[in-house]
């Protein structure tokens, strides 16, 4: 892989973490605008969609590219994402954006978890270990009985990492698919679903509102289809450490909206949890390149 494709890479994965951690910021903003959490959701996959197709039209094939014969896989992985979007933006909610952040952090732990228990992928005493410095990390973030991080946003903030690994062990059964058809399928999937509860919560708004609404939807049309070019340009372990970038955008979102810094143990939690999932990252490339020289025939 050339040098110049991982760069591109790269810079893909920290575009698509400004806009996903912009996206959270707007989620957060237009609720403290008075919109709910299933206005939010509707308008993030409604005006996500037209970006979507625009991006497929473009690409080669065009819309045909969106016929496909993984409908099961596309079905199964909305099915889980609608989930985890719930518990996504119900953390951007109930927390702080910095913590919310920080909680997303967790996903590689819950990736190991996900990939022993249900993939029965052999899970060595190592990665053990970075599970669970990882969640003494989660620990201190939290700190159970404080007052800074109520338990129930906490619950929900590690449910999204939870199911944010879902979907990436779903993902994988779809890799070959062009990113904009598991995404398009994805959107328009879930569209329908959303808009049932959204029907009992139609509220009016002034129109700067509504513009932070259909801004959450391009914003996080863009972020999704830049993180799943990124992980196709360049090896997942020189784009997973750009997502902790996240958590200085959620700082500086945080500060300027809000008026909220991060609590003086989130940053002794968030470089335990950071350096946990970099491990479990690292530890996984360096077993697939043993991998891949065992099976090498020789010269």
């Amino acid at each position: 892989m050339s040098g110049d494709r991982v760069l591109a890479g790269i810079a893909l994965r920290l575009l698509a973490i400004f806009f996903l951690s912009t996206m959270s910021a707007l989620v957060k903003w237009g609720e403290h605008r008075g919109a709910t959490l299933f206005e939010g959701m509707f308008w993030r996959q409604a005006c996500a969609l037209p970006v979507v197709l625009a991006f497929v039209m473009r690409g080669p094939g065009g819309l045909a590219s969106l016929r496909t014969t993984r409908f099961r896989g596309h079905l199964a992985r909305a099915m889980v994402g609608l989930v985890g979007m719930v518990f996504t933006f119900g953390a951007v909610i109930l927390l702080p954006l910095a913590e919310a952040t920080t909680f997303q952090f967790t996903v590689p732990i819950f990736a190991t978890i996900l990939g022993a228990t249900l993939l029965k992928e052999p899970t060595g005493i190592q990665r053990w270990a970075a599970v669970l410095v990882g969640f003494a990390g989660v620990l201190v973030v939290a700190q159970p009985g404080g007052a800074h991080i109520a338990p129930a946003g906490a619950a929900v903030g590690l449910l999204a990492a939870l199911f944010v690994a879902l979907v990436a062990v779903l993902l994988r059964q779809l890799r070959d698919e062009p990113a904009g058809t598991t995404v398009f399928w994805f959107t328009a999937l879930t569209l329908p679903l959303i808009a049932i509860p959204y029907a009992f919560h139609l509220k009016p708004h002034d129109a700067g509102t509504w513009a932070i609404l259909a801004a959450t939807g391009v914003v996080g049309a863009l972020g999704q289809l830049s993180l799943t070019a990124a992980s196709r340009l360049a090896p997942v372990t020189a784009v997973v450490p750009m997502d902790y970038s996240g958590l200085l955008w959620a700082t500086i979102y945080g500060w300027l909206l809000f008026g909220a810094l991060p609590a003086p143990m989130t940053w002794v939690g968030a470089p335990i949890i950071i350096a946990s999932g970099l491990f479990i990252v690292w530890r996984e490339h360096r077993l697939g390149r043993q991998q891949t020289m065992t099976a090498a025939p020789d010269d």
